[in-house]
């Protein structure tokens, strides 16, 4: 299989950078790269709020979906409240791992009824911190949000709860032989050089990146292997190391 790349971006909110992000939405449009958005339902996050908020945030997010752009739903409201670690035990803090199935089942339904009332289809899951539980896994499979951008593998796959997991590994671009790379961006910090470089990155790799919808369609039906399971201990274990 060849090598393919999904470019994604965390903490799509009103109060985002918005002069940054109008730079690099031009970008893509330019290109013709269709990312996927993770987009906080209802930020009360203080550090993602970087910029005054914008009145059309919703105007906005709709019209992302009907340029053919893939949401994600990007957690409540990006308040860390457990010291869980979750699935992948990447970061020890979390809004949903560790939490009742009551209280999170609370905090996913008002996820998805702002989205609902805003015309806006999630359609994918995008854990703030990257952590998560099998509680929240077992959730979305039964609200319907079917995909899962996260985890460490070479290629997605469908678990036992019938979710596609399509890994998330990189927080920038760099040269894979093969596999399903996401690289997982945040903009609000951006100076112009790494505008400049994505937009360098954008053009270098621009043959090999792809959109959701690309990748759900290619791994509808794979489930996971012994490879997966091992790439994913192998993976974490690095990432323990390196922190």
């Amino acid at each position: 299989m060849n090598v393919q790349f999904l470019i994604r971006f965390d903490d799509i909110c009103p109060t985002m950078n918005w002069r940054v992000w109008d730079q690099v939405e031009r970008i893509m449009v330019d290109q013709d790269v269709k990312p996927l958005l993770a987009v906080v339902p209802d930020n009360c996050d203080p550090e993602l709020q970087v910029a005054p908020a914008d009145p059309t945030f919703w105007q906005k997010v709709r019209g992302w979906q009907d340029f053919g752009w893939s949401i994600g739903l990007h957690g409540f409201q990006h308040r860390y409240v457990t010291k869980s670690a979750g699935i992948l035990g990447r970061n020890r803090y979390s809004e949903f791992a560790g939490l009742p199935e009551e209280t999170q089942s609370h905090k996913l339904q008002h996820a998805l009824e702002i989205f609902r009332r805003e015309g806006v289809r999630p359609e994918a899951w995008v854990a703030p911190a990257h952590s998560f539980d099998q509680v929240t896994v077992r959730l979305l499979s039964q609200f319907g949000v079917k995909c899962i951008s996260d985890g460490y593998s070479l290629f997605p796959y469908v678990c036992l709860d019938g979710v596609l997991w399509i890994p998330q590994q990189l927080g920038n671009f760099r040269e894979m032989p093969f596999g399903t790379w996401t690289v997982c961006l945040h903009l609000n910090r951006w100076t112009a050089r790494d505008i400049a470089r994505f937009r360098d990155n954008v053009a270098l790799f621009h043959g090999v990146i792809v959109g959701l919808d690309d990748v759900r369609f290619s791994y509808r039906n794979r489930a996971r292997t012994l490879s997966d399971q091992l790439f994913f201990n192998c993976f974490r274990t690095i990432r323990s190391l390196k922190a």
